[in-house]
């Protein structure tokens, strides 16, 4: 009966005792893309702190671009209006 409780006693110390042994080693992290903003995915490529678009997950770049302006009105036909 005394047996099962030193086994385990024993097996929980030498557990704790290989654990202090691991060293976990630090994985380097990828260099931010050019013109990253640090702590966002925001991007500013040319530099004049103005953000010019965003970086997805995979590292892709989509700029931040203008809204289109409305297409122009149509040209007045030349026929006119008879009468």
């Amino acid at each position: 009966m005394r047996f099962k409780p030193l086994v385990l006693t024993a097996a929980a110390a030498s557990a704790l005792a290989l654990g202090a042994c691991s060293q976990n080693e630090e994985v380097a992290a990828a260099p931010p893309p050019p013109g990253a903003v640090p702590g966002s995915v925001a991007a500013d490529r040319d530099g004049d702190g103005i953000i010019d678009g965003y970086y997805t997950a995979d590292g892709i770049y989509h700029p931040n671009a203008p809204m289109m302006p409305p297409p122009p009105p149509p040209a007045p036909t030349r026929l006119g209006e008879r009468g």
